[in-house]
């Protein structure tokens, strides 16, 4: 009976030895579907559209995309790179905000979006950017592109050459404005529109008129509305350029900020003027809900012997770093310092004298260098017999 009994409760714990191990497989299994489904995890913006990219704009990196490189006509986001070449013009002091224009016949014979601009008129080039970026004047386009290369041809022929600058390989201009009605050879793609705006937004100049909603020119003539309602009613929104023709449909150039991450929502080819403006606040939402950037401020970390130098010690300094990341994974994140044991003079501020690795799970995600803040020259026989000198007083 006892035997029989032994033999029971031993296949009982058998039974349920197996049960636990395969919950545990079960366990295990499921939280790996889990986490591929959060690696792998997107969402359906519900419009059809001609190309989405989102990035976060001072790294660069690609959040969100779908037909980013498909070619179509941009509309009026051509002014993104019409802008960025006044901006790059102005910042090198080729002309000042206050200098004055005088309209062309040319420049006032554009249709489309435009601010009226008469022949002969002398309007300031501040007047001009604003109409614009706010306005989306094609005449004010003109204007500028004028002032710069002295004809439109000429200033096109610098976008385009701005822009294989850039390494955009799916985009080519006919003109400064985004009137397509009938170009042949016209077009860009969302990643090489995001790359423009992020270009573009190294010139602080361009958010003082891009988050404007109301302004005017001509001395409070002329009143100039934002063509780019999310400034009005997207929280962070500071720009940038939106767009519409029959050809390209509804597109746009948007950029927003909160707290210290700034992002740039492309999208191209909507149907409608709610479904860009919707499509794009969602792509917003995305970015601000989902990442964040993992910054470090630079730091001393430690003092590093000196051979052969004046000084005996230089100090190791980390540079400064900003990581775009995903919120889940901040925590993750760990890092790996490479310092040698000591260095030889001479050596000069700025000079890298090791790194930072930061790893997300194992895997490399970002290094930095770790830099000296001054100069240590190297060391010379008078030195030597001064610190020999020195030790003999000093005992």
């Amino acid at each position: 009976m006892k035997k029989l009994l032994s033999v029971f409760l031993m296949f009982i714990l058998v039974l349920l030895s197996l049960s636990t191990i395969s919950f545990a497989e079960n366990n295990t299994k499921f939280k790996a579907e889990q986490k591929n489904a959060l690696i792998t995890a997107s969402f359906d913006l519900g419009y059809e559209l001609g190309g989405t990219c989102l990035i976060e704009a001072s790294s660069g990196k690609i959040l969100y995309a779908s037909n980013e490189f498909k070619e179509a006509s941009p509309a009026s986001v051509t002014k993104v790179m019409t802008l960025l070449l006044v901006c790059e013009a102005l910042d090198a002091g080729r002309f000042n905000l206050s200098d004055t224009v005088l309209v062309s016949e040319r420049a006032a014979s554009m249709g489309g979006s435009q601010v009226f601009l008469e022949e002969g008129e002398r309007i300031s080039v501040e007047d001009l950017i604003k109409s614009t970026v706010i306005a989306s004047g094609n005449d004010s386009s003109v204007a500028l592109a004028e002032l710069l290369a002295g004809s439109e041809g000429e200033f096109v022929r610098m976008m385009n050459q701005r822009a294989r600058e850039l390494g955009l390989k799916n985009t080519n201009f006919e003109n400064c404005t985004g009137l397509d009605d009938t170009t042949v050879n016209h077009y860009t793609c969302a990643a090489d529109i995001a790359t423009m705006t992020r270009e573009l937004l190294r010139h602080p100049t361009i958010l003082k008129y891009s988050s404007i909603w109301q302004d005017s020119i001509r001395n409070g003539e002329f009143t100039l509305t934002n063509t780019n309602r999310l400034v009005r009613y997207y929280d962070g929104c500071n720009g940038l350029k939106t767009g519409s023709t029959d050809k390209a449909g509804f597109c746009i150039s948007a950029t927003a900020k909160r707290g210290n991450m700034q992002l740039i929502a492309v999208i191209m080819g909507a149907k409608t003027k709610d479904e860009r403006n919707n499509a794009a606040r969602m792509l917003l939402d995305y970015g601000f809900a989902n990442y964040e950037l993992y910054e470090r401020e630079e730091s001393f970390l430690e003092n590093i012997p000196v051979k052969g130098g004046r000084s005996d010690y230089v100090g190791a300094y980390s540079s400064p770093i900003s990581i775009c990341i995903e919120k889940r994974n901040t925590s993750k994140i760990t890092t790996e310092f490479s310092l040698p044991e000591s260095v030889y003079a001479p050596i000069s501020k700025g000079h890298r004298i090791g790194k930072i690795i930061y790893k997300l799970d194992g895997n490399e995600i970002y290094t930095s260098d770790i830099i000296v803040k001054e100069d240590i020259s190297k060391v010379c026989f008078s030195d030597i017999f001064t610190r020999i000198i020195k030790r003999i007083i000093c005992g």
